[in-house]
């Protein structure tokens, strides 16, 4: 959720853009954006990913499985900085979803981004769940690409196909 959304409730065209953003993050690591363990509070995709990218690692977010593929590291790269360019704190930094297109298609360069730094604290509890996630979660890592972390979700709003709605739309 864009933090403009969660803290005053505005929703723009820059909300989605941070929201691609957070999901091209998700494709490229092959994890939720957050993960809630009891006792440890929530850990989020996008901390860790700045922490990577803090200490010059960010090719560790990328998803194992797509390490042992014919993977192009600078297309990588691409999307990991597109999706750091989309969710950046403040809206007016964030591209247009038009410019993220051009910018993954190779069409645009994708502009430098100044880095937010994370406080110290948080950047070694991050490390030290993330070291620790990475060595229990084997089985996660060996799941099909296709496997969906919404895969039990449920409408909310559920659809009747024999409501009187859908009859008289024929």
């Amino acid at each position: 959720m864009a933090p403009e959304y969660a803290m005053y409730g505005q929703l723009t065209d820059k909300a989605d853009v941070y929201s691609f953003g957070i999901v091209a993050l998700e494709i490229v690591s092959g994890r939720n954006n957050t993960t809630n363990r009891q006792n440890e509070g929530a850990f989020v995709l996008l901390d860790w990913a700045r922490l990577l990218r803090e200490k010059g690692d960010i090719m560790e977010i990328v998803d194992r499985r797509l390490l042992d593929s014919n993977l192009k590291k600078e297309e990588v790269m691409v999307m990991i900085n597109v999706a750091f360019l989309c969710t950046n704190v403040s809206p007016t930094l964030r591209p247009t979803m038009s410019s993220v297109v051009n910018m993954l298609e190779g069409k645009s360069i994708v502009p430098k981004l100044v880095s937010e730094s994370l406080n110290e604290k948080k950047l070694e509890a991050l490390t030290m769940y993330y070291n620790q996630d990475d060595q229990s979660t084997t089985t996660i890592m060996e799941m099909p690409l296709t496997a969906s972390s919404t895969s039990t979700a449920q409408d909310l709003y559920a659809i009747h196909l024999d409501s009187s709605y859908f009859e008289s739309r024929n």
